[in-house]
């Protein structure tokens, strides 16, 4: 199905000590080498539909990786522009920040070295830690040229991204009566459909298993949530702000979302 922005979140708190433990083997390692298994079979036809690929997968050397899918594309004689973005390593700060003598110390960065890297052209851009919503966050803020300040729009966009964020939990995965629902076994990956003012629709393409419903939706975004206020590096985003529709099958409309500073 169509699709501008594809975005994938590779890091758990345990993958980021898998990734540290392959680092230590091998220090040109430390990413997400399942991604690039994927993007092996799957680069062509991004680049085919122009749909850009924005993930996590670097893990603990997004530069690595950026590499090694340069090495690909050119391989697959395909001219992808690839970025990366770096910077939440702070092992070498560990000291200084009485962290001890960590495996791995990573800070959450958020959208907008990701939108520099989308600005300047990239078909592909993977990061290290960043926080799983700001995937989505980014793409909106580079296609709708937004401000660092558009705490409302940055809201529903972060809102929009946590709902995606573990793929398929939106689409039944995480819907305590799963059993309901068709092909709930196999569910589709759920999208978003973004608006210049933030709102989003959360569906899915046609044909695909699962359900998107109000109550599917509802059952991720309370996932990891602790309190109203959702703290993140973009914007501190209202949960208790958030508004939930059925505005078709398989459409939830997600809207009055508020943000304040990050």
């Amino acid at each position: 199905g169509q699709l501008d922005y594809l975005t994938g979140d590779y890091l758990a708190e345990l993958t980021m000590l898998i990734l540290g433990l392959d680092r230590m083997k091998d220090p040109s390692l430390g990413y997400a080498k399942t991604f690039l298994r994927q993007m092996e079979g799957s680069l062509a036809l991004a680049l085919e539909r122009k749909t850009r690929i924005v993930v996590n997968a670097g893990g603990l050397n997004p530069e690595g990786l950026a590499s090694a899918l340069r090495a690909l594309a050119d391989k697959l004689q395909l001219p992808a522009k690839i970025a990366h973005v770096c910077g939440d390593d702070l092992v070498e700060r560990a000291d200084e920040l009485g962290l001890g003598s960590p495996l791995t110390a990573n800070a959450y960065l958020g959208a907008w070295g990701i939108v520099r890297c989308l600005e300047s052209g990239a078909d592909v851009v993977v990061t290290g830690r960043v926080t799983d919503a700001s995937l989505v966050v980014a793409c909106a803020a580079h296609h709708f040229g937004w401000k660092r300040t558009d705490w409302d729009r940055l809201a529903g966009a972060t809102a929009a991204g946590h709902v995606l964020e573990c793929g398929q939990q939106a689409t039944g995965g995480n819907f305590s009566f799963f059993t309901e629902l068709a092909d709930a076994r196999s569910p589709g990956f759920p999208l978003a459909e973004v608006a210049e003012d933030g709102s989003s629709v959360i569906t899915k393409h046609e044909g695909t298993g699962g359900a998107v419903t109000v109550e599917t939706v509802t059952a991720q975004l309370l996932y990891e949530i602790s309190s109203a206020r959702y703290a993140g590096p973009d914007v501190t985003t209202r949960f208790d702000s958030i508004r939930l529709a059925q505005v078709g099958k398989d459409r939830v409309g997600l809207s009055g979302v508020t943000g304040e500073p990050p």
